[in-house]
Parts: structure tokens; C-alpha cells; sequence
């Protein structure tokens, strides 16, 4: 059966839980209670997000994934308004390090990213 690995970034322990860059940990939390097609393998790295690339790598190959189009990553977005979400396929990093881990795991850009903003006016004026 083909799957689609949904991964959540963020970064693993207590101190991070409920931070605006765990959104993509959040996500698949959400997900986690739904009924989804069993074809859908949900994944929270465990290590940190800036070193994910790895990890995404790993679970690529431990279910057979061929296709880097059936890995959908979630994470957090700064330059998007609070609340948005945005796909984006093939597409560069943004200065995002977890991405940006990513691309250099699997040496392609060619996957889906989910993001999800997290700026509110006052984190963009740097006065977080």
C-alpha cells in the first residue's frame, strides 16, 4: 500500500510543548484523533528541529516511501500571519534550518510543506 508520511516538526521535550515554533508538533497531535485513511503514517521526529533532515530520511526509508511527493512536512512559519496555512510544493527553505535539513537529507526539494504562520505584530517587529 502507498503511503503519505505526514510529519510534524518541532522540537522534542516539556520546556517546547504549547511553542509557537511546535506548531507541526501540534498539528499531528490534532490529527492523531481523527479517523484517517490508513494509508496516512503521522510522524514527530524526536530530535530537534533544525536536525530533522535525518530523521525525515530515516522514516522515508523504514516504510518504503519512494516518492518524496508522499512526505508532507507541517511546520511553524514566521512570515505568515497567525493562524494561516499555506502549501507550498517544490519550493526553497525560506530560512527555515528544519527545511532546510530536509533538502539536504533527501536531496530534493520536491515534497509538500504545510505551513502554518505563527507571526503576530509584535514577534515580527523582533520584540518577542
Amino acid at each position: 500500500m502507498k503511503k503519505i508520511l505526514i510529519i510534524g516538526l518541532g522540537n522534542p521535550g516539556e520546556e517546547y510543548e504549547g511553542a509557537p515554533h511546535n506548531a507541526g508538533f501540534e498539528v499531528i497531535d490534532l490529527l492523531e484523533g481523527m479517523d484517517l485513511p490508513k494509508k496516512a503514517v503521522l510522524i514527530k521526529p524526536d530530535v530537534f528541529m533544525n536536525k530533522s533532515g535525518s530523521s525525515v530520511l530515516k522514516t522515508k526509508e523504514q516504510h518504503k516511501v519512494k516518492n518524496t511527493q508522499d512526505i508532507w512536512i507541517v511546520h511553524d512559519d514566521i512570515d505568515l500571519p497567525l493562524g494561516t496555512i499555506r502549501k507550498s510544493v517544490n519550493r526553497g527553505a525560506a530560512g527555515h534550518k528544519g527545511v532546510e535539513s530536509i533538502i539536504r537529507a533527501l536531496k530534493t526539494k520536491d515534497f509538500t510543506r504545510y505551513r502554518i504562520g505563527i507571526s503576530i505584530p509584535a514577534m515580527k517587529a523582533g520584540k518577542r
